[in-house]
């Protein structure tokens, strides 16, 4: 794809927009339309994944494109939501008033559970900044799981994770993954950087169950591999997801950690999203609220993978998913996701 047909792409899908988004019905229609617009397969990602093949010249004038081309359909969405969010108050009163010539509404139609609904917001974000969307199976071996991450056998770091084995291959060789982290590797594997990838998916540990853990759960990761790479661009990335995810009132810090798989190493906290800052209960009075973990990709990580850790650098960084609901809603025990009880499931 060269510049004009990153244009013309772009000007097509700009004209679908501006008929189809005030043509939909409703919200559900409305999102599903800002996922084919702006999402992992929109016409906006397929210029971005163009971009690096362009002339380097070419290349700004690409992303302009692309930057202008997702502003006017957000306004155009934000437009359309803010008409049929006018069209729904009309009739509310009418929905909820108590009639009492017929029997009950019947059964509404379903929808995605919130989990589902968080890991394509967040997919959207990334593929918004740039990235790519990666999985992986989630039975994995030794290797995948913890040596290729510089956790060989009987490294006192893999007391870290209570992992789940199965019963393939020698002891202790299949497991249920812990992490999303092996798909880092399997990625790597695969190609050559520039390395601009995010690895949502569901993981497994043998964890007790209580507000805040569950032996199973879901996580999003992230990658970068190219050459400069550096701290500050990780500093940079995090605080452009958090503004991104919630909002422009919100930023994030890092504090120093451990990871055996990232040198240095952090976790990275976000903006308190009940107290703005100020500091409360939940936040302990700190006004922070740790999200993840992230640091610079350890050179033993890259030699594993055939990588020369003096050509090139990168970064990672992961959190939870039920975890970004729970800040989002309020939500104060993680069970709740399991229990496919209905009066909950249909809030969201």
């Amino acid at each position: 794809m060269d510049l004009a047909g990153a244009r013309t792409l772009l000007d097509r899908a700009l004209d679908d927009a501006r008929a189809a988004i005030p043509a939909a019905a409703d919200l559900d229609a409305l999102d599903a339309l800002e996922r084919r617009l702006t999402g992992k397969r929109s016409p906006a990602a397929a210029v971005n994944e163009a971009i690096k093949g362009l002339e380097p010249a070419d290349r700004p004038v690409a992303g302009q494109a692309v930057g202008a081309y997702r502003a006017a359909v957000l306004e155009l969405l934000e437009a359309r939501r803010t008409e049929l969010a006018a069209a729904r108050a009309g009739s509310r009163l009418e929905q909820e008033r108590l009639d009492l010539t017929r029997g009950g509404r019947g059964r509404r139609r379903g929808h995605l559970h919130l989990v589902t609904q968080v890991r394509q917001e967040l997919e959207d974000v990334f593929v918004g900044l740039g990235f790519q969307v990666a999985e992986g199976p989630e039975v994995e071996t030794d290797w995948y799981n913890f040596e290729a991450l510089n956790m060989p056998a009987h490294h006192p770091a893999r007391s870290m994770w209570d992992t789940l084995y199965v019963r393939l291959g020698g002891p202790e060789e299949v497991l249920l993954r812990t992490h999303t982290s092996p798909v880092q590797i399997r990625v790597m594997e695969g190609r050559r950087p520039p390395i601009y990838t995010v690895m949502p998916g569901r993981c497994y540990r043998r964890d007790t169950l209580d507000a805040r853990h569950s032996p199973v759960f879901h996580q999003i990761e992230g990658l970068v591999v190219d050459r400069g790479i550096t701290f500050g661009d990780l500093a940079g990335t995090i605080e452009a997801f958090t503004r991104a995810y919630f909002g422009e009132g919100h930023t994030a810090r890092l504090r120093p950690s451990f990871f055996p798989f990232t040198e240095p190493s952090a976790e990275f906290e976000v903006t308190c999203i009940f107290c703005e800052g100020n500091g409360c209960s939940v936040c302990s009075g700190t006004g922070w609220i740790e999200l993840g973990g992230c640091g610079m990709v350890d050179p033993n990580v890259f030699l594993a993978v055939g990588y020369d850790p003096e050509e090139v650098s990168g970064f990672a960084f992961g959190f939870g998913l039920e975890r970004m609901a729970q800040m989002r809603y309020g939500i104060d025990h993680i069970k709740t996701y399991f229990e496919n009880d209905v009066r909950f499931l249909a809030q969201f």
